[in-house]
C-alpha cells in the first residue's frame, strides 16, 4: 500500500517534466546546442616569479643593512593587472614605528629609512623641540590606476609596483600628533616650518614628491615614489 501511494504522484509529474523538455527544445528534433567557449582562466592569486636577484638589489639590501635597518626580502610576485612587484622588502624596524607599511621596493625603503632618520626626526627635534616616536602612513602597495592626474585611470600607479609610500603624519613623544590634513596650513609656524622642511628634503630624495600644493586628491598626504622623475609639489 505504501508503495502505490508514492508512485502515484511521481508518475503525474512526470507529463510537466516532458512537455517542458519540449517548449524549450532540449529533447527530440535532433538538434544540439553548441557547448560554451572556454572562458579565459583568472590569475587566482599572484604568481612567484622565479630569477637571479640583480646586483643593484643585493646592494640595496646590503645597504639596509648597514644602516642598521631590520627587513625581510619578499619573492617577486605578479599579481595580475599589471602589477608585478620585484626587489621588495617588508621594513620591520627602522628606529620609529610605521603604520600601515606593506612590500616597499629595497630602493623606496631604502630612501624612506633615510629620509625618516636623517629629515624627519632630526626636524621634530631641532624645530618642534620634541622626539619622533611613530609616522603613520596610507599604505604602500595596492594595484590600481593613477588618481587625481590629468586622465584618471590610464596608467598604472607606483602603488601597483610597491614603489611609492603616502605620509599622512607624525607623532611626537610629548604627545602631539601632527597630520598633512589639519596642519599643512597650521597657524603655528613651527609646524609649518617642520612640514615644509621635510617636504623639501623628500624632494632631494624620491623621484616624486606630491602635497597638497599638488591636488586635492593629496590634500591628506605625501605622496612619495621611486618611479620617473625628477617632480615636486
Amino acid at each position: 500500500m505504501v508503495s502505490r501511494r508514492l508512485t502515484r504522484p511521481l508518475a503525474g509529474l512526470a507529463l510537466p517534466v516532458l512537455l517542458s523538455a519540449c517548449i524549450f527544445g532540449s529533447g527530440g528534433g535532433g538538434e544540439k546546442r553548441p557547448a560554451p567557449a572556454p572562458s579565459k582562466p583568472r590569475q587566482s592569486g599572484p604568481i612567484t616569479l622565479n630569477g637571479p636577484t640583480p646586483r643593484e638589489t643585493q646592494q640595496c639590501f646590503t645597504d639596509l643593512s648597514r644602516a642598521g635597518v631590520r627587513y625581510s626580502p619578499l619573492p617577486d610576485r605578479d599579481f595580475g593587472g599589471g602589477c608585478i612587484v620585484q626587489g621588495a622588502v617588508q621594513l620591520l624596524d627602522i628606529g620609529v614605528p610605521v603604520g600601515g607599511i606593506k612590500s616597499m621596493r629595497c630602493p623606496l625603503a631604502r630612501a624612506f629609512t633615510g629620509w625618516v632618520q636623517f629629515a624627519v626626526a632630526p626636524a621634530a627635534r631641532q624645530i618642534l623641540g620634541s622626539d619622533l616616536v611613530r609616522v603613520d602612513t596610507f599604505g604602500t602597495y595596492v594595484c590600481r590606476a593613477i588618481v587625481g592626474g590629468s586622465q584618471p585611470g590610464s596608467k598604472l600607479s607606483e602603488h601597483g609596483r610597491a614603489n611609492a609610500v603616502d605620509v599622512s603624519g607624525f607623532v611626537l613623544k610629548d604627545g602631539r600628533r601632527i597630520t598633512i590634513l589639519k596642519d599643512w596650513t597650521n597657524p603655528d609656524p613651527a609646524i609649518r616650518s617642520f612640514l615644509e622642511t621635510i617636504h623639501g628634503s623628500a624632494c632631494r630624495r624620491f623621484a616624486t614628491v606630491l602635497s597638497p600644493n599638488y591636488n586635492y586628491v593629496h590634500r591628506d598626504h605625501f605622496h612619495l615614489d621611486m618611479g620617473r622623475g625628477p617632480f615636486c609639489a
